[in-house]
């Protein structure tokens, strides 16, 4: 997936997958206030130099399509898109298309001696899956991943989200966290020095600090 790319650097990569919600039901506030939010993100790393030289970025968006919006860069190597909300809801094929991203990923840093932190795997959204999504399956295979420690997996409920619906796709013991309002801003910078400090850690777990900035409950 990755073949021919050069590293820009042999620092160790924390490697962070954020997977979106862009449809239509995120119209609005919450499409403004996730795009401000994803902007903060870009600044707050960009002004840490050894984040900005480890954490690469990757961003997938679903609707009635998949997007690999963002391939995996470090923030000085692209700028944040702008996104827009439309169609439905095909989140478990849009995290499906993550897992295999992280997967890709973490095989080009082995081939080029790069290594590397456990990946960090960012689920927002407000709807429930389409209809026809195998919920079931992305749960094992969540499941499966966590357990493993091939990487960490958190889900964030935008406002208007069904807790029940959502919690079946995560793994056991790991339900959604619900963003409080439209806190995304409060949220990036929480993941800004979340992984500001993983990156500069010598140390193989993602210990992430409690939510309490952004969350309506504590991990």
């Amino acid at each position: 997936m990755f073949k021919g790319e050069s590293p820009d650097n042999y620092e160790p990569k924390c490697l962070c997958v954020l997977v979106l919600d862009t449809s239509a039901s995120m119209a609005g506030e919450a499409i403004t206030q996730l795009n401000r939010g994803l902007k903060i993100l870009h600044q707050e790393i960009s002004a840490d130099y050894i984040a900005s030289q480890r954490l690469e970025i990757s961003i997938i968006t679903f609707n009635n399509s998949i997007q690999r919006l963002q391939e995996p860069k470090l923030v000085e190597d692209f700028v944040m898109p702008t996104l827009f909300a439309s169609g439905s809801t095909r989140l478990v094929d849009g995290v499906f298309e993550a897992l295999k991203l992280v997967e890709a990923r973490k095989l080009w840093y082995k081939e080029t001696g790069q290594s590397y932190f456990r990946p960090l795997l960012f689920l927002m959204t407000d709807g429930e899956p389409d209809a026809d999504q195998n919920i079931r399956a992305l749960q094992q295979q969540l499941q499966s991943s966590v357990e493993q420690k091939k990487l960490s997996f958190y889900a964030v409920g935008v406002q208007g989200y069904d807790h029940a619906r959502l919690s079946a796709v995560c793994p056991a013991n790991m339900p959604p966290l619900p963003l409080e309002g439209y806190k995304f801003a409060e949220f990036f910078k929480w993941l800004s020095n979340s992984v500001s400090a993983i990156s500069q850690s010598r140390e193989a777990d993602n210990q992430l600090p409690a939510p309490d900035s952004w969350a309506q409950v504590q991990i």
